[in-house]
């Protein structure tokens, strides 16, 4: 009961004291003071994403190699319908184990335009060392792109390819 008791009395004394330390210099909530508006455009969608300068500047990397190379054979090709367009899900095997970055690349053309035809090509980045081929189930990489309902307007094919084969799915 007397530790209570002396807790509860430190307690009161040490917050009876933050009238002074509300006013002070080292509370951090006095450091940078009250927000202010800023003139900025109101219907600006990119208002917090910094410009990019066409200079190089001294801490910029240059562009990073694409090694990707397409996935060496295509299991499943996928079209599930959302109220915002489609999912296109796809699943391949790659030649070894250690396959990252599994990506289905837009192939744009006129062709494809013309005929009503969304193709993409699934690539995959293998590491640099060499890496041990193992079982089927273990090389199996998928992935899957949010196409949108004005993208698929005039499309009646979707057509995903890979080393070995390529997969379609038609519109019904």
């Amino acid at each position: 009961m007397k530790k209570s008791l002396t807790v509860l009395m430190v307690a009161t004394l040490t917050l009876s004291a933050c009238s002074n330390w509300r006013d002070s210099r080292a509370n951090p909530s006095n450091w940078f003071g009250p927000s202010a508006p800023v003139d900025a455009p109101v219907n600006d969608a990119n208002a917090l994403v910094p410009e990019q300068s066409e200079g190089i500047s001294l801490f910029s990397r240059p562009e990073a190699e694409d090694t990707s190379v397409p996935i060496a054979k295509i299991d499943e090709l996928r079209v599930d319908p959302i109220p915002s367009g489609a999912i296109v899900y796809v699943s391949g095997t790659a030649i070894r184990q250690g396959a990252y970055n599994a990506q289905l690349v837009r192939v744009e053309s006129a062709e494809n335009q013309k005929n009503g035809v969304l193709e993409f090509t699934y690539r995959v980045t293998y590491p640099t060392n060499q890496t041990n081929q193992g079982t089927e189930r273990s090389r199996m990489v998928s992935d899957a792109v949010n196409v949108s309902r004005d993208d698929l307007e005039n499309i009646r094919l979707v057509r995903v390819t890979g080393q070995q084969n390529a997969l379609e799915s038609r519109r019904r």
